[in-house]
């Protein structure tokens, strides 16, 4: 196979799914000129603007198409503030029209934002690793480092009794907070009436930048700095479970400042960065098993066609200031595909393979008829409108749920994780078995480096044949096993290889490692 990114199964709802998620994609890129030099960034699916809030998710996406994945990161480093904020975004096309004409180049940061310097790190990270580029990164790491310092410093982000970050009291990782009635629209601003608490998202978000950061600092032999950055993410991820967790998920709001919202309790709230936290490595396993099967109870339960809730069960009608955030809509209780690709690729990790194709069978169905994707739906499957929430926009080429699952389809089914960069070394989990699949041909590559790894799989009754190409990797297989079947043995160029097999809820992988330099067959026979 051309290394290129692409799925060949004979199931429409994967090799399709491919094209559709860059479709969509490649009308969401976005060109601006600032200070004489072009910047490629793709915009948020509700504003003609580049968030790094979406675009450091959408990278896992954008990555495989985009041989741009610098510009954006090198401006938001450009921009940085002394004391190391990061802007929420930027633009040069007006917003809402036709109040906002000016074609000005404006930067915002929300003040009520707490998640804003971890994307930032991760969106560094996500481009180095499809570039490839040490020395880039190496240029960029002291930026990173400060967006992280001021994270666990300014008053405004770090809470010093529980060690956490802190923000004011939002729906979850949104950016307007409540106030009790004491501000007459959304309120953006953190002033004397702040309601400060503890929001899980921000916290696993940190906790995955801080083994960013030591695993930079490791690979560029900055030991000291290595541990210091993995002791903060061991501090970080105590912590957050002994604050947020509530036995059965992570709590959406742990209050700071004494506020009580009518008819709301917090602890019952099931809120989008839950499996994000099972994705940013935060929650054990049986965390995450806990949380997927919460997920499983609600679809029962709810009359919604998803059950990829923004958050639920929502707030009262209009308790943060617009009238038009009913439960239901937008990040109120609104169906999001960002939601469900997330929880796709926790199942596929945590022994919930059916699960995970589900929901990519039933994004597929959602967007392949219109070949349309938005941001959030309304539990009867309505599309987002923006009379229907706060956004000047809701585009039909939603990116930032549609890159998530696509993540799950590359990272989850097809199972190819970058651990490191240009596929250097790589975690290897082809799960077709569980979509019935006997025969796929998968090639993920790096539109920005041209790095590429490529696999054919072939599933008969005497065992499976994995033939992998690629420049030159180190291979962890770890290979789902049709039921009933037990491993005779395993071989990597006709030669026995080590391997052992492990079971994760009632699935069974076979696993090795093994060094590939550009082709190699492997062989799973069976008892």
């Amino acid at each position: 196979m051309t290394p290129s990114t692409e799925i060949r199964t004979g199931k429409v709802e994967f090799d399709k799914m491919v094209p559709l998620v860059r479709s969509f994609l490649e009308r969401d890129a976005m060109d601006v000129v600032i200070d004489g030099r072009n910047i490629r960034g793709y915009r948020s699916p509700d504003a003609r603007s580049i968030w790094i809030r979406d675009y450091s998710d959408m990278m896992r996406g954008i990555r495989y198409f985009e041989p741009d994945v610098k510009s954006v990161v090198e401006h938001f480093a450009e921009t940085q503030a002394a004391n190391g904020r990061i802007f929420d975004y930027f633009t040069t096309f007006p917003e809402k029209l036709p109040c906002e004409r000016e074609n000005w180049t404006k930067y915002v940061r929300v003040p009520v934002e707490a998640d804003v310097e971890y994307r930032f790190v991760k969106a560094a990270y996500l481009a180095w690793q499809a570039s490839g580029d040490d020395t880039w990164i190496q240029r960029v790491l002291p930026s990173m480092e400060r967006a992280l310092s001021y994270a666990l410093t300014h008053p405004w982000r770090r809470d010093e009794r529980t060690g956490l970050v802190k923000r004011a009291y939002t729906i979850d990782t949104w950016d307007f907070a409540y106030t009790a009635g004491k501000h007459d629209w959304l309120q953006f601003q953190i002033d004397n009436h702040t309601f400060w608490g503890i929001m899980h998202g921000d916290n696993s978000g940190y906790y995955e930048a801080f083994r960013i950061m030591s695993d930079l600092c490791l690979r560029f032999n900055e030991i000291e700095k290595a541990r210091e950055w993995s002791e903060r993410a061991k501090a970080i991820r105590g912590a957050m479970n002994a604050a947020c967790w509530n036995g059965s998920f992570y709590t959406h709001f742990v209050k700071l400042t004494p506020v009580s919202v009518p008819g709301v309790d917090e602890a019952a709230q099931l809120s989008l960065s839950n499996p994000m936290d099972i994705n940013r490595g935060v929650a054990s396993h049986d965390q995450a098993v806990s949380i997927i099967r919460e997920y499983l109870r609600r679809r029962q339960r709810s009359k919604a066609f998803a059950e990829w809730f923004s958050i639920d069960p929502p707030f009262p009608d209009g308790v943060f200031g617009d009238e038009r955030l009913r439960g239901g809509t937008y990040c109120n209780g609104g169906i999001m595909p960002l939601v469900g690709g997330e929880l796709a690729r926790a199942a596929f990790d945590h022994g919930f393979e059916s699960y995970g194709i589900d929901i990519l069978e039933r994004y597929y169905r959602l967007i392949a008829e219109k070949g349309e994707t938005y941001l959030w739906y309304q539990p009867d499957g309505t599309p987002a409108s923006p009379d229907s929430s706060t956004s000047p926009e809701a585009t039909p080429t939603d990116g930032w749920g549609s890159s998530a699952m696509l993540y799950a389809l590359v990272e989850g089914l097809a199972g190819v994780e970058d651990l490191l960069k240009r596929f250097e070394d790589v975690t290897l989990s082809p799960r077709w078995i569980a979509a019935g699949v006997d025969h796929a041909e998968v090639s993920v590559s790096y539109a920005a480096s041209g790095a590429y790894l490529s696999y054919e799989f072939d599933n008969s009754p005497r065992g499976i044949s994995l033939v992998v190409n690629t420049p030159e990797s180190e291979i962890h297989f770890h290979v789902l096993l049709p039921k009933g079947r037990r491993v005779r043995g395993v071989t990597g160029g006709g030669r026995p290889v080590r391997h052992r097999v492990q079971k994760i809820e009632q699935s069974l992988y076979v696993d090795f490692t093994a060094n590939v330099t550009k082709e190699s067959t492997f062989v799973i026979s069976f008892l």
